[in-house]
């Protein structure tokens, strides 16, 4: 296949605009809204292991999402780019994001599946095992699914604010922050 049929096929799956409007901007917030959530409930289950079973499954939906959203969101940015102009910094950074939002989903996965494993252990011994335990592995898995959580929102902004910048950069009459 070539490199243009290859474009045509992924512009009928993927429309580069809905209803005149360019599809990138608006599938963007997509990634901005279930990302950082989805961060924020890898660190809440991971920090509360009473929570893992009980709402990771939300968690691993939320980065399932926000994980599937990013594809749809570079490719629709490199749509706009050829009709707008090359963004710079922020194609990088976006193209980046996806290997960022990877491991979170695996990390959410990973804490669920403790969370339920533990749960499950606990009621097996009549509630004397602890919820989601605390065994070395779950405490390491924790610590690390933080740690990328906060590797994806500190991205999230990096692409974020690079593409502010793409835009806004230049354009006259953008209201002070001096106000």
């Amino acid at each position: 296949m070539t490199t243009i049929e290859r474009r045509t096929r992924q512009e009928a799956i993927v429309p580069d605009s809905i209803n005149g409007l360019p599809l990138h901007p608006l599938v963007v917030h997509a990634v901005v809204v279930l990302l950082p959530l989805a961060c924020l409930g890898v660190i809440a289950v991971a920090l509360r292991s009473s929570w893992r079973a009980r709402y990771g499954g939300i968690v691993v939906a939320l980065a399932t999402l926000a994980t599937l959203a990013i594809p749809v969101a570079t490719h629709s940015g490199e749509q706009l780019a050829l009709k707008v102009g090359d963004p710079g910094q922020h194609a990088v950074l976006g193209d980046r994001l996806l290997w960022f939002a990877l491991p979170l989903l695996v990390a959410a996965v990973a804490l669920y599946v403790l969370g339920r494993r533990g749960a499950r252990a606990g009621s097996e011994s009549g509630g004397g095992a602890a919820v989601g335990g605390s065994s070395a592995l779950t405490l390491a898995v924790a610590a690390v699914a933080v740690i990328v959580a906060g590797a994806n929102l500190v991205q999230v902004y990096r692409v974020g604010d690079s593409g502010a910048r793409a835009v806004w950069q230049g354009v006259q009459n953008v209201p002070s922050q001096n106000r």
